[in-house]
């Protein structure tokens, strides 16, 4: 998910690492922080590979800075990794947000939806975090009150995300702002 955040941000312009750092932080939050060591080297691979651009233009004083473009090639990665996500980056939450915050770049609403559509049949299918052989153990059959809350917790999440799929598929098309066309 760290790649698709590199290759979601510089598609709305170019930018220097420092800035796409704070960028790619604060959509992660603390749960799941950035280090150097992984941004950098997730970077260099994505240069490699053709689908960024890095330019150095001087910095402030003597420190140069490198500005990061996405290529032509990335731009298409991008929106593949978008239209087809994996099935974990469906099923995982953070994974999911990630994906959501950069669906819009899809130019075609019909894949947008289909994306959404496969989030919410994953949301739809009955699952707990505690089972009783292979069925799913709802929070009024857990006795253990924390264990019922991270099930209350989920429930309520749950519904509400349900809830916004419905009504955005139900919506229809709509533009890349939200609008309709």
């Amino acid at each position: 998910m760290l790649e698709l955040a590199i290759l979601g941000f510089l598609a709305g312009g170019p930018l220097h690492g420092y800035e796409l750092r704070q960028r790619v932080a604060q959509l992660s939050g603390h749960t799941r922080p950035v280090s150097d060591g992984s941004l950098y080297p997730a970077i260099n691979r994505l240069v490699k590979k053709g689908w960024l651009d890095r330019r150095v233009e001087p910095g402030a004083g003597a420190a140069r800075r490198y500005v990061l473009t996405l290529t032509e090639p990335g731009r298409t990665e991008l929106l593949d990794r978008l239209r087809n996500p994996a099935e974990h980056d469906l099923t995982d939450g953070s994974r999911f947000f990630t994906l959501l915050a950069f669906l819009s770049l899809l130019p075609d609403v019909a894949d947008q939806h289909a994306v959404l559509r496969r989030r919410l049949a994953f949301l739809e299918t009955p699952a707990s975090f505690f089972y009783d052989g292979d069925t799913p153990l709802r929070a009024e059959e857990v006795a253990d009150p924390y264990r019922r809350g991270m099930l209350l917790v989920a429930r309520a999440t749950g519904r509400a995300e349900r809830a916004w799929l419905h009504e955005t598929l139900a919506a229809g098309g709509t533009g890349t702002d939200g609008t309709p066309p």
